[in-house]
């Protein structure tokens, strides 16, 4: 029988405990376990960092709902990224990222990975002619965010697949916007998808993790290898907070994307709004790439503002109900001036933002309270 994303959010993983009846599996809060002995492993346990029960429930959950074959829990989405490339990259090898990627992620590339050898390039993700033609013999990685963040791009997941599977490279989709709920890129030829699980799969801005699922075996016994050698784990606690975090997200996101859609129709109306990032829009030019390969357009919204920077920056202070705060998918509303906070490490990069752009993570308040708090702050 097959199964639907809520249930298996709900149950994937997570069986009642055998000697309890207990509905939710507990936080093993332990560092290591008994052998019978010597060489022989009970239940596959043996130390914490290799593998934890609770930490196995939440990424056989998580490899459920994205449709893969093997899920792993890190301390961060960061830790989840630098696992992830030095698994399959080496010195030497060639990564095309997106030309408005993540201010992190553009951080562990030019401030981490290249002094390690590994070479970047920044590419318009939208644009397939584009990326084949950055594509050389040692690429090895075409890294995608889709819907990209703060600028809210859209890459065509399929198409992208085809271009690296092409060239002999894997394709990782960040689907930390979208959410597995809302998106699932192995489906659509992916390798791996990435995740920030601090954001809309933990939901609740309580817990910092991040997460890897593999579409292959092979992939994701090299990935696991690599999480138990470099030791960037999630502990029990994130894993146990993040997994109950799981359960609602189907119904969280259905509530961001019913807000974010009402904000959307609010600025796109206001007089001193100059552009409205949000792939929902008709206008928005990924609009029918996301329609094709998107549940609904998420919860995240971009805007830029008359007047340049401090006119922005003007608007996040004077926000009352959005919180001027950075990080995102939490069930409170976020807003932020991405070219001072969470991109600052871009600045004077290909990668810099516009600075009268404002980002709003909308959360699932009553929509009305959100609306006058936004049109109070724009003045």
């Amino acid at each position: 029988m097959t199964e639907g994303f809520e249930t298996l959010a709900i149950h994937a993983g997570q069986d009642a405990d055998p000697t309890t009846g207990a509905v939710v599996p507990p936080i093993y809060a332990v560092s290591t376990y008994k052998q019978d002995g010597v060489g022989g492993l009970r239940a596959g346990y043996e130390y914490s960092r290799s593998a934890n029960p609770t930490r196995t429930a939440l990424e056989e959950a998580l490899a459920a709902v994205e449709g893969g074959v093997r899920g792993l829990a890190f301390a961060s989405g960061l830790a989840a990224e630098d696992t992830l490339l030095r698994a399959v990259c080496r010195p030497g090898d060639h990564v095309l990222i997106p030309n408005d990627a993540y201010g992190g992620t553009y951080r562990l590339f030019a401030r981490v990975l290249e002094a390690w050898g590994l070479a970047y390039q920044p590419v318009p993700l939208h644009d397939v002619d584009a990326v084949r033609a950055a594509v050389r013999p040692e690429t090895r990685v075409i890294w995608v965010e889709t819907p990209t963040n703060p600028l809210l791009g859209i890459a065509d997941i399929t198409a992208l697949a085809s271009v690296a599977h092409e060239a002999g490279a894997l394709l990782v989709v960040d689907n930390t916007f979208a959410s597995p709920y809302l998106q699932q890129p192995l489906g659509l030829g992916a390798d791996v998808v990435v995740h920030s699980t601090t954001k809309y799969v933990g939901g609740h801005s309580d817990v910092v993790g991040g997460a890897l699922v593999a579409r292959s075996a092979e992939l994701g016994e090299r990935l696991a290898y690599h999480q138990n050698a470099m030791g960037a784990v999630a502990g029990p606690f994130d894993a146990w907070l993040t997994l109950r975090g799981l359960k609602t997200l189907a119904v969280r996101m259905d509530k961001h994307c019913d807000n974010a859609e009402r904000v959307a129709e609010l600025l796109l109306a206001h007089p001193k709004v100059t552009q409205v990032l949000y792939p929902g829009l008709p206008r928005h030019p990924g609009h029918e790439v996301a329609a094709k390969q998107m549940r609904r357009f998420g919860g995240m919204v971009s805007f830029r503002v008359a007047g340049g920077e401090e006119a922005a920056v003007a608007v996040c202070n004077r926000a009352k109900l959005f919180t001027l705060g950075e990080s995102l998918g939490g069930v409170e509303s976020l807003i932020e001036h991405p070219g001072r906070m969470t991109h600052a490490s871009a600045a004077g990069s290909p990668l810099e933002v516009p600075a009268d752009l404002v980002r709003l993570s909308v959360g699932i308040e009553t929509v009305d309270d959100l609306l006058a708090d936004l049109t109070q702050a724009l003045g």
